[in-house]
Parts: structure tokens; C-alpha cells; sequence
């Protein structure tokens, strides 16, 4: 307990900390005008909202391909299987350049798309489309392993009682894959939030636009703003910590639903 407590404080307690202080040095009326500037204001609700609608996407496309991966049998799964770890090991700079490049004007995906109306790159639909990128694998390598010690015969007994594939699925398949669904999602909005060289090519960094809050704590430092810099960091921080609280606390719940209704009679 105490080698625990000395590395957890001295890779995360005491930098956080430090963060909070100088923070502090601020006055109230300083630091309240930096939080709630119109420019923080958006950068906070597009990094929060982009990051949240990422994590949902991939809490619903994760669990496909996490499906898939499981249930069935192709040509080249190995590979794809190994692809969707790719966010995890490509340099997020390259990400960004990479998505910039295919949802530009000119891109492969943004012509047409720009065709019918859709603008990607250099708008939130961009930041959001660079956040699910990277978070993509937090949520298939979470719920994986669930649907592996899945077993198949509770499926199957369901079927013989006449439920439907819906039904099956609603009553059966999630509930045992909802808390590993929820981590992932967690994981994947955490991993959003503090999202930088995905997010800065493909958003175009337009104040008050596509300006994600990251992006400015950068500005503020470049500035030698470091007053500014830890006010709007320690603020995401603690935003982000409630946030992730209450997604905690709604996993632990629907897990203990499940252990509840596993019970015998």
C-alpha cells in the first residue's frame, strides 16, 4: 500500500497539485474572468461535446466490430483485428495529417462529401470524426474479451423459447456487455478529452469554432500566459473528473444489476 500510494502521488497526485497551485495564485475575480471568457466557454462545450458524441459512436460501432471479430470467421481478420489497434500506436500528428488530407476539399472522402453538402474538415464534424479515431480501440479491446467468455448456449436457449434476435439481444448480450461498454466509453471520452495532435490539423483552429479547449491551454503557454493556462486546465480537469465520476458510478450500478438478476430465486 505504501509503494502504491508513493507512485500513484508521485506520477499523478503531486503534478495535479501543482497544477491547482498555480492555479491558485490567481485572485477570484482574475481567475473567474479567464474561465468564463466566451472563448474558453466554447472550446469547453466543443471539446466536451465532440468528446462525448466520439465515445458514443464508438460505444455503438466498438461493440460491432468487437462482434464481429468474435462471432465470425473471413479472409483477413487477423489483419483488421490488428488494424483497429493502429490509433494506439500511430504517432496522433500523423492521425491528424492523415484524416486533413483524406476530409479535406480535395480529399478522397471530403469531394463527395462536400458534393451533398457535408463540409468535414475545419468544422466540429472534423474534430469529432479525428476524436472517435483515437478512441476507437479503448472500446473494442474493452468489450472483446467479454464477448469471448460469452458463452453461446444462453443464446441458444433463448432462441428455442421463442425470443427474437432483438430479444435476444436486449435481455441476453447486453447486460453482460453493457459494463465493459461503458468502461470503453469512459476510456475512449477520457482519451478524447486530452486530445491535441489528431485534433489540431484536421480542426483548423478557429476561435469560438473549432478551437478545442487543449488547443488554447497550448496558446495560453505559447503566450507565457501560465497563470491563464492552469486556471483553464484545472477547470477541464475538474470537469472532466465529474463527468467520469458519474460514468463510474453508472457502470458499478448496472453491474451490480447484473450480479443481482444472476442470483438464484
Amino acid at each position: 500500500m505504501g509503494f502504491t500510494l508513493f507512485y500513484l502521488s508521485l506520477i499523478v497526485l503531486i503534478p495535479l497539485l501543482a497544477l491547482f497551485l498555480k492555479a491558485a495564485t490567481l485572485d477570484w475575480k482574475a481567475l473567474w474572468a479567464i474561465v468564463t471568457n466566451p472563448r474558453v466557454v466554447a472550446s469547453y462545450k466543443l471539446s466536451f461535446l465532440a468528446s462525448f458524441a466520439g465515445a458514443a459512436t464508438n460505444a455503438v460501432f466498438g461493440l460491432l466490430v468487437a462482434w464481429v471479430l468474435v462471432r465470425y470467421e473471413f479472409p483477413g481478420k487477423r489483419i483488421i483485428d490488428g488494424l483497429v489497434d493502429l490509433p494506439f500506436a500511430l504517432p496522433t500528428a500523423v492521425a491528424g495529417i492523415s484524416l486533413t488530407a483524406i476530409y479535406s476539399a480535395n480529399g478522397w472522402l471530403g469531394r463527395p462529401l462536400e458534393a451533398i453538402g457535408i463540409k468535414v474538415a475545419y468544422t466540429p464534424l472534423g474534430v469529432m470524426t479525428a476524436l472517435t479515431f483515437i478512441g476507437l480501440p479503448f472500446v473494442v479491446r474493452t468489450v472483446q474479451p467479454v464477448l469471448q467468455n460469452l458463452e453461446t448456449e444462453h443464446e441458444e436457449a433463448a432462441a428455442s423459447l421463442g425470443a427474437s434476435r432483438w430479444q435476444t439481444f436486449l435481455h441476453v448480450i447486453l447486460p453482460t456487455v453493457l459494463p465493459a461498454a461503458l468502461t470503453g466509453f469512459a476510456l475512449a471520452f477520457a482519451r478524447a478529452l486530452g486530445e491535441y495532435g489528431s485534433v489540431v490539423f484536421i480542426s483548423g483552429n478557429m476561435p469560438m469554432k473549432t478551437e478545442i479547449a487543449p488547443l488554447l491551454i497550448v496558446t495560453q503557454l505559447e503566450q507565457y500566459e501560465y497563470g491563464a493556462a492552469t486556471a483553464i486546465a484545472a477547470v477541464l480537469l475538474v470537469l472532466s473528473f465529474v463527468l467520469l465520476l458519474g460514468i463510474n458510478a453508472l457502470q458499478r450500478y448496472g453491474t451490480r444489476r447484473l450480479a443481482g438478476a444472476g442470483e438464484p430465486a
